[in-house]
């Protein structure tokens, strides 16, 4: 646990240093282009929320979980889509938590996350759904062992 916590530090104090050296040179050029986008510079960024600052008075508010007839309208590409971009906000909300919790922080806004996992649930039910209305039953079982691999 100590080493993981070590670990963490340097790797969240190296991509910050990195992070601020790069934007600190090339902050006149690209700041119309990242006022719109927000690319990560470091892979490691990906796991941690940027740009938010946890002074500001007004609370931000984030949106719903998906509902399972929003998603049954969605095509299959657009909901392997859709657990990607869940998954990996899943994956940063719970990074984030674990550094916060090392640093005995409170995690702001914990509710985002049973909303992400509402959400993936509600894909798996729908891809259930359409396995079981599958006329070919090895397709059928081919595409349940497949949800269940999720």
């Amino acid at each position: 646990m100590f080493t993981y916590r070590v670990l963490g530090r340097v790797l969240c104090a190296a991509a910050r240093s990195e992070s601020s050296a790069a934007s600190s040179s090339a902050a006149a050029a690209s700041s119309a282009a990242s006022a719109s986008v927000r690319k990560a510079q470091n892979p490691l960024e990906e796991f941690f929320e940027v740009d938010r600052n946890t002074d500001e008075e007004k609370p931000v508010i984030y949106g719903r979980s998906w509902k399972a007839c929003e998603l049954r309208l969605k095509s299959w590409d657009d909901l392997q889509k859709l657990w990607c971009v869940l998954l990996k906000e899943k994956n940063m909300l719970m990074t984030q938590s674990q550094m916060l919790h090392a640093q005995n922080l409170r995690f702001p806004n914990p509710e985002r996350i049973p909303k992400v996992r509402k959400s993936m649930c509600r894909i798996k039910h729908v891809l259930t759904e359409r396995a079981i209305a599958e006329p070919d039953p090895r397709r059928s079982a081919e595409i349940k062992r497949m949800i269940n691999a999720l």
